[in-house]
């Protein structure tokens, strides 16, 4: 069934209920602000706090908007571009493309003009739905937009650009019936882009069937039911976002969009809203606690019992973070979930909230998912050996939208290959070692920098780090660490080399360099931007995403 199904259903058994609630954070100190395009979200005097929709409210401004698409000619198989900072809009809308039979385009909210332009080129995208942060970018680069033949604006009335036409404007006038398209499992729903941190993505084409699987997945591990509250805080143009959500829209519950990061915001969002379900990223996860052990939040402050669950996906997890996790949160359940969006996000890999006793592997095979874990000859590996992890599910990709050589790389039959090196345990356990690209070959010798950051993390006075590889005429390439040490600490490069010492010699970073790591909106570090500063490397081919 198409996941569109979902959506009508709730609206008919549960037409009352509240679906989406979104938090619009006023009045806090901007110095705690962890998400950088905080910023960039426009936001008008008096705007509301709070705003919420009911599912028969979601499920009829869907229909609404679908109906509108058919009036500007889109018809199954188009594909409709969304570029919004996180809103009570943004699923509406995914959802009333999704009803045409169109496919959905969802992008990245950092993208440049020329980025918006080459994605909606490669995308075949024949119409755009933007909010307000985005219309300079866009006013940049519409000469060339010349496939774009509409333009939506969401925001307010008297910001609408003259090249677009309003959104809420637009919908009022249309029809709420359900649009009379037949939509099967192997109708194609979505193009998602691989995050690339330098150069330009790839476009990744799924099917319904892939959207559908990922419901069934994230009830599956998490247990959702109807009276689950969801706290939303990643982009939603991103499969990690919404594809938990998808946990939601399977069990009617409702979702709360927190449009901010800080540790303030989420805890009294997880306090006022009464949320069960918190989803981060590492280095939320990591300002939270500091936040509390440094004495500028109180958990005493905040209402938090409702709380069961946090998991956290996107990237490698430091098994040290969960552990003092645990110490302030010790009736948290805790799940890491691992995908990449070539596999429609998250759970194709799961820990299992019973397994805590294997923090820092990434889990077994998810919910209707098998793994390998192969050499490069594409044979399996003996347990315990170092290989390429493979997986095959109803949620891998059809493939890299008009690269047939990009596709013929990455899927092996039925296989999706990772691109991540991994290890499994005597008990099935399998282990992230590193990304393939990101691999040091050190005299000889392999090394896997995800091993060396999680050691590294181990100390107090480390915020985050990185580990790359130099070139070096003599070794091939040696370590280096990019170290971000935590507020009000110091911490010496001597301090650091000592505190090495407990890695075997051949592992311990050769260059510690002190600077900030950066991260991508997902919460994964952009490993090609630091080689493009530090070894002048810049590579031209986009990664795929965790």
């Amino acid at each position: 069934m198409p996941i569109t199904d979902f959506l009508e259903r709730n609206a008919r058994l549960y037409p009352n209920d509240k679906a989406l609630t979104e938090i619009t954070p006023q009045n806090q100190p901007a110095t705690n602000v962890t998400w950088r395009e905080y910023n960039l979200i426009e936001t008008a005097e008096g705007e509301q706090y709070r705003r919420e929709i009911t599912w028969r409210e979601f499920d009829t401004d869907a229909n609404r908007f679908a109906n509108l698409l058919f009036t500007r000619g889109i018809k199954k198989g188009d594909k409709v571009a969304i570029l919004l900072m996180n809103c009570l809009e943004w699923l509406p809308i995914y959802f009333g493309i999704l009803k045409t039979g169109a496919i959905v385009v969802p992008m990245n909210y950092r993208y440049a003009g020329e980025e918006i332009l080459y994605c909606a080129d490669l995308a075949d995208c024949s119409m755009m739905i933007f909010g307000p942060e985005f219309t300079e970018r866009i006013e940049s680069v519409l000469p060339k937009m010349t496939a774009i033949t509409d333009f939506f604006f969401v925001g307010k009335r008297e910001k609408t650009p003259l090249f677009a036409d309003n959104y809420k404007d637009m919908i009022y006038h249309c029809s709420s019936v359900v649009p009379p398209v037949e939509i099967n499992d192997e109708d194609e729903a979505a193009i998602y882009f691989s995050s690339g941190t330098t150069g330009f993505p790839k476009a990744i084409l799924h099917s319904h069937r892939a959207l559908t699987h990922s419901c069934l997945v994230e009830q599956n591990h998490h247990g959702q039911t109807k009276d689950d509250v969801f706290l939303c805080i990643p982009p939603l143009y991103h499969t990690g976002a919404k594809m938990h959500w998808f946990g939601s829209l399977l069990t009617a519950s409702r979702a709360v969009l927190l449009k901010g990061v800080s540790p303030e915001w989420i805890l009294q969002a997880v306090s006022e809203e009464k949320c069960t379900i918190v989803w981060l990223l590492v280095p939320w996860a990591q300002d939270i606690l500091d936040a509390l052990s440094s004495g500028k939040l109180n958990i005493n402050d905040y209402r938090l019992n409702d709380w069961r669950l946090m998991h956290i996906g996107a990237q490698p997890v430091p098994p040290s973070l969960i552990k003092r996790w645990k110490r302030v949160f010790p009736n948290h359940q805790y799940d890491t979930n691992y995908g990449l969006s070539e596999s429609i996000g998250p759970g194709c890999v799961h820990l299992g909230v019973e397994n805590i006793h294997k923090v820092g592997a990434i889990g077994k095979a998810g919910f209707g998912w098998q793994t390998r874990i192969l050499d490069e000859h594409h044979e399996d590996v003996d347990p315990g050996e170092v290989g390429e992890l493979a997986v095959k599910g109803p949620g891998v990709m059809l493939g890299y939208y008009k690269n047939p050589e990009a596709t013929r790389e990455m899927l092996l039959g039925d296989w999706l290959l990772t691109g991540d090196m991994a290890r499994e345990d005597e008990d099935g356990f399998i282990y992230l070692v590193d990304r393939k690209k990101d691999v040091i070959i050190t005299g000889g010798e392999n090394l896997y920098p995800v091993q060396i950051e999680d050691f590294l993390r181990q100390n107090d006075k480390i915020k985050d780090v990185a580990v790359i590889g130099l070139p070096d005429k003599r070794l091939g390439e040696i370590a280096a660490a990019i170290v971000e040490v935590k507020p009000d600490c110091t911490l010496s490069e001597e301090e650091l080399n000592e505190f090495c010492k407990g890695l075997p010699r051949y592992k311990r970073p050769r260059k510690i360099i002190f600077a900030e790591v950066p991260r991508n909106a997902t919460g994964k570090i952009e490993k090609p931007r630091l080689r493009e500063i530090y070894c002048g490397v810049r590579l031209v081919e986009a990664e795929t995403t965790r």
